[in-house]
C-alpha cells in the first residue's frame, strides 16, 4: 500500500487536466480529457473524482489507478467481446480506436442497493415493484442477492453537469435509441461480462455487487469501451463478511468508492445542488481504497510515481501517435 504521506504530499499536484500538443480539440468528460486524431482516440484520466454526477475533487495516483485496471480488465475480457483498447504508453493513457458511442448505459445489478436516485433500492424502498420495466416482488431486503442478475439500462448523463435518465427496454426501441437486433447483443455481452467479472473477483476475496458497460460501433461492430470493473464504473463488497453483516441487518463491507458516497449521503447530500467541500482526509483515503482496490484484484503491486505528470504525459502520448 502507497504510504499515507504519499499520497497526502501528492494532493496539491493531483492531475486536474492536461493540455496534449497537436492532437486537435480536448474533449473534457467527468474524469477523462480526450483527443480523436482521425481512428484513434486518445484518452487521459485524470485525477478527477466524480459521484453523483458531479466532480467533487482530485485524488493522487486515482486516474492511473482506473486506467491500468481498465488496462488489465479489456485484457481478460477480449475473449467475450472487442474492446476499442490499442495500447496504454503511459499510466494514465490508453489510446483507443474511435468508436461510434451508443447513448444507452447498461447497467447491470446483481443486488438491490444503491443510494443514488438511479438505483434499485431508492425505487423499491419507495414502493415501486416495477421500476426500470422490470417486476420485482414484495418483501425484499436491501443488499438483498437478486435470483438474476438484471440490466437497468440509462442514458448518457455526458459531461460534469449531465445525469442520467432511466431507461426500460421497450423505452430505448421505441424511441429508436437503439437498433433490437443491436440491443439484444448489447444485453448479452453485458450479462456474459457481469458474469465473467463476478466469477473472476469471487476469487479475489469479493463481490460484483454492480456496475455499468458503455458500447460503440467500430467499422459497424459492436465494442466495448470507456472502462470496465473499476470502482469508478463498479462497486464491490468484501465477501467473507457478507452473508453474516446481511442477516444481521448490516451494510456489506464496501470495498469501492461507496464510503466516499455515504460520507456526502451523511451530511443530507444525495446529488441535488452544491456538494459539501471535500476533506484531505476524504481524499486520502479515497486514494487508499482506488490503490487497495487494484492491487486485490489484479494482484500487481501498484508502484506511486512523483508529480507533476503532465510533461511524462505529454512524452508518452507524442511518442505513440507519431
Amino acid at each position: 500500500m502507497v504510504p499515507e504521506d504519499t499520497i497526502r504530499a501528492a494532493l496539491p499536484q493531483a492531475l486536474q487536466t492536461v493540455d496534449l500538443p497537436n492532437c486537435g480539440p480536448k474533449e473534457q468528460g467527468k474524469v477523462r480529457d480526450c483527443y480523436t486524431l482521425g481512428e484513434q482516440r486518445v484518452m487521459v484520466t485524470t485525477d478527477r473524482q466524480s459521484a453523483f454526477d458531479h466532480v467533487l475533487g482530485l485524488i493522487p495516483y486515482k486516474g492511473a489507478v482506473l486506467n491500468l485496471l481498465a488496462e488489465f480488465w479489456f485484457e481478460q475480457t477480449g475473449q467475450i467481446i472487442p474492446n476499442h483498447m490499442i495500447c496504454v504508453p503511459d499510466p494514465n493513457v490508453l489510446i483507443a480506436h474511435t468508436c461510434q458511442p451508443i447513448p444507452v448505459e447498461m447497467v447491470v445489478r446483481g443486488y438491490i442497493s444503491g443510494v443514488t436516485k438511479t438505483s434499485i433500492w431508492y425505487s423499491y424502498r419507495r414502493g415501486e415493484r416495477e421500476i426500470y420495466g422490470l417486476r420485482f416482488p414484495d418483501g425484499l431486503r436491501k443488499n438483498q442477492i437478486l435470483p438474476e442478475p438484471v440490466i437497468t439500462p440509462t442514458t448518457h448523463g455526458g459531461g460534469a453537469g449531465g445525469h442520467d435518465e432511466r431507461l426500460t427496454r421497450e423505452e430505448i426501441i421505441r424511441r429508436g435509441l437503439v437498433e433490437p437486433e443491436l440491443y439484444t447483443q448489447m444485453e448479452q455481452a453485458a450479462l456474459a461480462l457481469f458474469h465473467f467479472g463476478s466469477h473472476y473477483v469471487k476469487q479475489r476475496g469479493l463481490i460484483l455487487v454492480d456496475t455499468k458497460y458503455e458500447f460503440g460501433l467500430y467499422q459497424d461492430k459492436l465494442m466495448l469501451m470507456d472502462e470496465i470493473h473499476t470502482p469508478d464504473s463498479s462497486r464491490f463488497w468484501k465477501a467473507d463478511t457478507y452473508e453474516e453483516r446481511f442477516e444481521r441487518g448490516e451494510e456489506p463491507e464496501n470495498f469501492d468508492k461507496e464510503f466516499l458516497r455515504l460520507w456526502y449521503q451523511e451530511r443530507g447530500y444525495t446529488g441535488d445542488g452544491e456538494p459539501p467541500a471535500m476533506t484531505d482526509d476524504l481524499a486520502v483515503a479515497v486514494a487508499q481504497r482506488y490503490i487497495a482496490v487494484y492491487e486485490q484484484i489484479t494482484a500487481t503491486k501498484f508502484h506511486p510515481f512523483s508529480y507533476p505528470i503532465e510533461q511524462r504525459i505529454i512524452g508518452a502520448v507524442a511518442a505513440a501517435t507519431v
